[in-house]
């Protein structure tokens, strides 16, 4: 239920993956520039370092993202957060967020993009959804017991992670918690020994219509083609 929309059954190819180390590199910089270059106090930089490791992105390019987020060299961070709303095929609420150094060329790309959905007003789906922290990490200890942990870090709710994405032989948890207390959340979370490979604010859907097999991939593809955008940072959609 927390996981956002996640693609599948697509090969990653090397054109895709620089996509995916551009859209890594940008969330570095932001949480730098948000939290601070010391990952030990900066939960959502140390998940966006680990991101990066795991898709092998080279250390000197991460160093690069961090310098550059915290002001140390001569390029700016002027990216900035711009959300889209709508529905993708099927009536499917969809939530899109895009880290963009021009809004004015963003904009534009991806009005064309919704030209196969309907693009919304702002407001017009998120209450189709919860916007909240969540936090997900894994443990050493399979057995640990993570609703006890979630109650003593603040969390309001706690879900198992999906197998696919824990090591073997530890535990994994999602956490929920109200925005505010994302960072207080993450912190207590790694005092309690959990390794946090992801601290974020999330649009969580509420309710999933029903879809048969050619809607859920009419829906996919239109997913892919957002998720597919250089400028898009995440894509949230009431599909499982």
């Amino acid at each position: 239920m927390g996981a956002q929309w996640k693609q599948a059954g697509r090969e990653a190819g090397a054109q895709k993956k620089g996509r995916m180390v551009v859209k890594i590199v940008r969330e570095i910089m932001v949480a730098v520039k948000q939290g601070g270059k010391d990952p030990d106090l900066n939960p959502r930089l140390a998940a966006a370092v680990e991101k990066a490791r795991k898709a092998s992105v080279y250390r000197d390019t991460i160093e690069r993202a961090i310098k550059k987020g915290a002001g140390e060299t001569d390029e700016k961070v002027v990216f900035e957060l711009v959300t889209y709303e709508g529905f993708a095929p099927h009536k499917v609420p969809v939530v899109v967020e895009c880290l963009t150094d021009n809004r004015n060329r963003t904009a534009p790309e991806i009005r064309n993009i919704f030209r196969i959905g309907t693009l919304g007003q702002p407001g017009s789906v998120s209450f189709f959804f919860n916007h909240l922290g969540v936090v997900e990490a894994t443990h050493a200890d399979p057995n640990r017991d993570a609703e006890a942990d979630a109650i003593e870090a603040g969390a309001q709710e706690v879900e198992p992670l999906e197998a696919d994405e824990v090591p073997e032989g530890r535990k994994g948890a999602r956490f929920l918690t109200e925005i505010k207390d994302l960072d207080a959340v993450s912190k207590a979370l790694k005092a309690a020994g959990w390794t946090v490979i992801a601290s974020e604010m999330r649009y969580l859907a509420k309710n999933f219509p029903d879809l048969d097999e050619a809607a859920r991939k009419e829906v996919a593809d239109f997913l892919n083609a957002l998720d597919d955008h250089d400028d898009v940072h995440h894509v949230y959609a009431a599909i499982r």
